[in-house]
């Protein structure tokens, strides 16, 4: 079975539940769906930080 969060209700769901522009997921397992809004920041915060996601950085043979 899958788990999403959903963000208009605050809550773990299950397959049934909310529409999914207000869900987040799919997830393995209950506990992972309730830390939907943890893991999303800790993957921002991980993609901001590692500069091949990064915009700003130069393109090769361009000067710094």
């Amino acid at each position: 079975m899958a788990y999403y969060y959903c963000l208009k209700h605050h809550a773990v769901e299950g397959d049934h539940g909310c529409k999914a522009a207000d869900r987040m997921g799919p997830y393995e397992t209950e506990d992972e769906a309730s830390r939907a809004l943890e893991i999303a920041r800790e993957k921002t915060k991980a993609w901001d930080e590692d500069p091949t996601w990064n915009d700003d950085v130069p393109e090769p043979g361009s000067p710094e």
